[in-house]
């Protein structure tokens, strides 16, 4: 169901449409991952322009793979703390700043928009910091608050809220939405009956 999900909701602006994809990368309704082997890692790095030489020399392993999917899981952390503009979780600061460091992430100053990082490291580190720097853009363009997860645990897509008061709370009313609603009304009406 939710690789239909991918339709549901609006991209992201800009380039933190890749971040939306990346962290989407994880289907945890049909329990599929994009990212299942190295392999998929570089492919998944390459064709979101992440990765620029993904000739013989540039590859993952095991380790860059289980690393990338703990930016992952860590990104879709700091995206549920969106929601109410909560601090980003202690263990997910952990591994995206770990990461950031990995990539050798500097600020620099751009003639348009000031201080932007941008990752100094080469191969699947220097990717993931692309990555992460997308995110500092983001955060920089006043964005990155609208990029969320759905709340649905069963679901936890990303989506970008587009609501007028950045209060959305699924991926899709239509689904995840209607779900979370007739659960509720399943609850009470339980309630009501014992």
């Amino acid at each position: 169901m939710l690789g239909d999900m991918s339709g549901a909701t609006t991209p992201a602006p800009g380039r933190l449409e890749t971040v939306r994809r990346f962290v989407n990368t994880l289907d945890v309704d049909a329990a599929t991952d994009a990212l299942a082997t190295p392999g998929d890692l570089v492919e998944w790095l390459t064709s979101a322009d992440l990765l620029d030489d993904a000739g013989p020399g540039v590859g993952a392993g095991p380790a860059e793979l289980a690393h990338a999917v703990a930016v992952r899981e860590a990104l879709r952390e700091t995206l549920a703390a969106n929601h109410d503009g909560d601090p980003i979780p202690a263990a997910a600061l952990a591994v995206l700043n770990e990461a950031a460091g990995r990539a050798r992430l500097t600020a620099t100053l751009t003639a348009r928009d000031g201080w932007r990082p941008r990752p100094s490291a080469g191969g699947v580190d220097g990717a993931i910091g692309g990555l992460l720097a997308l995110v500092g853009d983001a955060m920089a363009d006043g964005t990155w608050s609208r990029l969320k997860v759905c709340v649905d645990d069963t679901c936890r897509w990303a989506f970008y809220d587009e609501s007028r008061a950045r209060s959305g709370k699924w991926c899709s009313m239509q689904v995840c939405g209607n779900r979370a609603k007739q659960r509720a009304w399943r609850d009470r009406r339980a309630e009501s009956s014992t």
